[in-house]
């Protein structure tokens, strides 16, 4: 994020340490569009989360919204203890953490924001571009372990896939939605940030990398129906055999009609009694400016129209 200045920061770290230290909320003076205030995101939400802050902060600019990225596990934590009032995560609340906020005074709002996907990339020098959800989750669950196995006439040897944190709402989505629970291989490789996996996978041509796919859009494609250039994104099927008619990518259309099978829905998680700035700023990403940021980001927003382009690609 690019923060107003350095005393807006110090200001922001300064009620972050406050809220961690169970400083007395009411003496709080943020209002929907004035003060400063803490929220934590999963770190997949970052440049998403960066676009949204910084419009936010040149429209009202008394206010200042400073972002702690984090594991998901992490964020929807600092939530529970109060650290701060707003969090950005792929699920809602649990029935026991519902039942914690409430004992503590705390009735949590859900709202959906967005649907995300969840992107499979490969080294740029991999010509097999094509997976199935099935062979996905053999690879996830160790029963696939070379690129033999995928394709007989794959030189690359050893198959290497990685993910970001190991408490991230990537890994949580693999082992819910893609293994239907079943035990992750212990071979797995974990990066810090998706940054790294990216990177890592851009250096390791045996490497599939699974990020969220606000990471993988180009930049200089104000039209999003282009990735970027250093790693190549797979098309997933949900057929038992993934063939170029039943294989795609996580292109804007394709998470919004359904087509791409890895998507998720994105939450902001609200526990602001005062109506302070946590709320306004999330009315400000359920409007119509905040949602057209996440439409260009790639990702499809939860109340904003999208337009459908037919493109031809190469698998």
């Amino acid at each position: 994020m690019k923060s107003k200045n350095l005393i807006i920061f110090l200001l922001g770290v300064c009620l972050f340490a406050a809220c961690r230290n169970n400083a007395p909320k009411d003496k709080y003076t943020d209002t929907l569009t004035t003060g400063v205030v803490g929220i934590s995101a999963d770190e997949t939400f970052r440049p998403i989360v960066e676009q949204l802050a910084d419009v936010f902060e040149n429209k009202y600019t008394n206010a200042g919204i400073v972002p702690f990225f984090t594991s998901e596990v992490d964020a929807i934590n600092l939530l529970l203890r109060d650290s701060v009032r707003l969090a950005i995560a792929t699920r809602t609340l649990t029935g026991q953490e519902k039942e914690y906020l409430k004992s503590r005074k705390f009735f949590a709002r859900e709202i959906k924001i967005a649907t995300d996907g969840i992107a499979v990339i490969i080294n740029r020098q991999n010509t097999d571009s094509l997976i199935s959800v099935s062979d996905l989750q053999k690879i996830m669950t160790g029963k696939i372990t070379d690129w033999k196995e995928l394709n007989p006439n794959s030189a690359l040897g050893e198959l290497m896939l990685v993910f970001d944190n190991p408490n991230s709402s990537t890994v949580r989505y693999a082992i819910d939605s893609i293994c239907h629970g079943e035990q992750l291989s212990s071979g797995l490789y974990a990066q810090k940030d998706n940054p790294a996996v990216i990177d890592f996978v851009a250096q390791t041509p045996g490497a599939i990398g699974i990020i969220g796919a606000a990471w993988i859009g180009n930049e200089n494609d104000s039209t999003r129906l282009s990735f970027r250039d250093d790693v190549r994104v797979m098309s997933v099927s949900r057929a038992t055999v993934a063939a170029p008619h039943n294989s795609f990518k996580p292109y804007q259309a394709y998470l919004a009609l359904g087509d791409y099978p890895l998507t998720r829905n994105v939450y902001i998680l609200l526990t602001d009694p005062r109506n302070g700035l946590s709320s306004g700023f999330t009315s400000f990403v359920t409007s119509d400016i905040g949602q057209r940021i996440i439409l260009r980001s790639g990702i499809v927003p939860a109340t904003q129209s999208i337009r459908i382009v037919n493109v031809r690609d190469d698998f």
